[in-house]
């Protein structure tokens, strides 16, 4: 009950801020995190945000609306504002309310207990389509609408409690090798039981949110050797498709033979095939229908992994519509979708199954302890009368490729011996410019794959100590040694792109495992203002981003880095 000593305020804005220097923070923080979304971490309060798909994550978990309701109750301060306790209370009740049954080959029996409200659905515009009979206590819908009917529910706010199961798979053999490089930790044991979990219906779908280089990809292997089927594999990139390639040949028992690549350069369909989101959504022009599609339907796939989930494009979701009948795994590094669309994933892929604090694992030393810093730069009297003069967009980019970086960047890269260092951006023009007065390599999208593989070899190979790259290595780079990232340009407000940026960085490290994540922006520009929202997600994870205002407090913070 609500205690002045408790550390928990719950506001009807349906914020919710958690007191992180109370004795019970952590314990409070372990118990709320499956239904609230944690928004930002300040030092004093952590900020969180309960809305539907939080309550769908938590109630799919086993909560109900009464453990919700008393886990508040147990460690607020005040009393709880009784539009949120209404709000929690009418989510459960519409939660899981439509039943999802086989009822014969062709055709799904849609139940619920309130027959009225089946009707009133059944006639709702959103679903009438989709009702194939109704019937006095059910109405029946198609086998191939389980996906629509599912997503148009959703949006009505009733979550269907699908109980229809999965397509008997073809079995085909996939085990684990244990070397001395490999093994499964424990919160990916956990991850996987979580995703797994034979006794509930909904087990084999869903989503695992685990921090960049902590082994998104490990959970994955796992999982397909859990299943032992024909397995489809669909990547952001070609580099990330090749990297999958090289874990499965690595840690499973899989052999060349076995794996296909379906992809711009190659279109082999094996018993574990891997593809990309570019490849699936390409098509010849904006009329046509998109021609690789049928790679979800030609190989009876027993399972599809989604990697990057939250680069998932919204044509691919009426793909994953019409094969629910598959089990199918979401790996991803933060479910924030710039898209806004967290609903379809959990209608048709499936709820958060698993989530781990990023500072959880960087305690533990599974990731690189990261520190991040904003360093803000002034114009030149020449840019600020163009950017005044400019458009808005136009302002952002013009600060985004402000020439005075250049001088922060040549001190850093002068200075930072002995590190591993991409420098990362969004203008072509910018990052060239940067690639040829440093006499540096530069990787774009129009670089050339065997180009990139081998530059990214010799860097992991520390042949070379500096690489810039464009948002391409947003993704799915395994470069395990780099320690310092200095993000030179970004697309606007992306807080995914801001996320997955460090990530590149987040590999554990020899000695003191630490790792540098360096924001060039323009001082009192557009850029800064869209910086604060790039930066939301990760001070959500718990990062602090420490300001650097002008070249002589650049000076006095590199020497803290070059000693580690």
């Amino acid at each position: 009950m609500p205690h002045p000593d408790n550390p928990l305020i719950v506001q009807s804005d349906f914020s919710v801020l958690l007191e992180v220097n109370s004795p019970l923070f952590r314990e409070v923080r372990d118990r709320i995190s499956s239904f609230l979304e944690l928004e930002k971490s300040p030092e004093m309060f952590y900020t969180y945000r309960l809305n539907a798909v939080s309550l769908w994550n938590g109630f799919a978990s086993g909560l109900t609306d009464r453990t919700v309701i008393n886990i508040l109750n147990k460690y607020i301060k005040y009393p709880l504002p009784a539009t949120v306790k209404y709000f929690i209370e009418e989510y459960y009740l519409n939660y899981g309310i439509f039943k999802l049954d086989k009822y014969d080959a062709k055709y799904l029996k849609v139940s619920c207990d309130d027959n009225e409200l089946l009707q009133d659905i059944s006639y709702a515009r959103q679903i009438e389509n989709y009702v194939y009979r109704r019937m006095e206590d059910y109405f029946l819908i198609k086998n191939e609408t389980r996906g629509v009917f599912k997503l148009a529910m959703i949006y009505l706010n009733y979550p269907v409690d699908d109980r229809v199961g999965y397509l008997k798979f073809e079995s085909y053999p996939i085990g684990l090798r244990r070397h001395n490089t490999f093994h499964i930790r424990n919160y990916q044991q956990e991850a996987l039981k979580a995703f797994y979990n034979r006794h509930d219906p909904g087990g084999g779908a869903g989503v695992i949110v685990l921090p960049c280089g902590s082994g998104k990809t490990i959970v994955g292997l796992a999982a397909m050797a859990e299943y032992s089927t024909k397995t489809l594999i669909i990547t952001p990139n070609i580099v990330a498709l090749r990297q999958w390639r090289s874990e499965l040949l690595d840690k499973t028992s899989l052999t060349e033979a076995d794996i296909g690549e379906y992809s711009g350069e190659c279109k082999e369909i094996k018993p574990v095939t891997i593809t990309t989101y570019q490849i699936l959504i390409y098509r010849k022009n904006k009329n046509e229908d998109f021609i690789h599609f049928n790679i979800f339907y030609r190989n009876n796939w027993g399972f599809i992994i989604y990697d990057e989930i939250h680069l998932l494009p919204a044509p691919v979701f009426k793909a994953i519509a019409s094969i629910q009948a598959v089990r199918r795994l979401g790996l991803t590094a933060t479910l924030v979708r710039e898209d806004h669309k967290e609903k379809d994933v959990f209608s048709l892929v499936g709820p958060k199954k698993f989530d781990v604090p990023w500072k959880a694992l960087e305690s533990d030393a599974y990731i690189a302890e990261a520190l991040c810093y904003e360093i803000r730069v002034p114009m030149s009297d020449a840019q600020l009368t163009e950017y005044f003069e400019s458009s808005d967009r136009m302002k952002f980019r013009i600060a985004s490729e402000n020439r005075n970086k250049t001088d922060y960047l040549a001190y850093l890269l002068e200075n930072l011996t002995g590190h591993n260092i991409l420098i990362i951006g969004q203008y072509i023009n910018q990052l060239s410019y940067i690639a040829a007065k440093f006499d540096l390599n530069l990787i774009t999208g129009k670089t050339d794959n065997a180009t990139r593989q081998d530059l990214y070899k010799k860097f992991r190979e520390s042949r070379i100590r500096k690489l810039v790259v464009s948002k391409v290595a947003n993704f799915a780079i395994d470069l395990p040694d780099a320690d310092v990232a200095i993000q030179i340009s970004g697309t606007f407000g992306s807080r995914q792109e801001e996320a997955q940026r460090l990530g590149r960085i987040l590999r554990p490290k020899p000695g003191d495992n630490r790792a540098y994540f360096l924001n060039i922006i323009t001082a009192d520009s557009k850029e800064e203002f869209f910086a604060q929202n790039r930066k939301r997600f990760l001070m959500g994870q718990g990062y602090k981003y420490n300001v650097i205002s002008g070249f002589q407090q650049l000076k006095e913070l590199v020497p803290s880095i070059v000693t580690h």
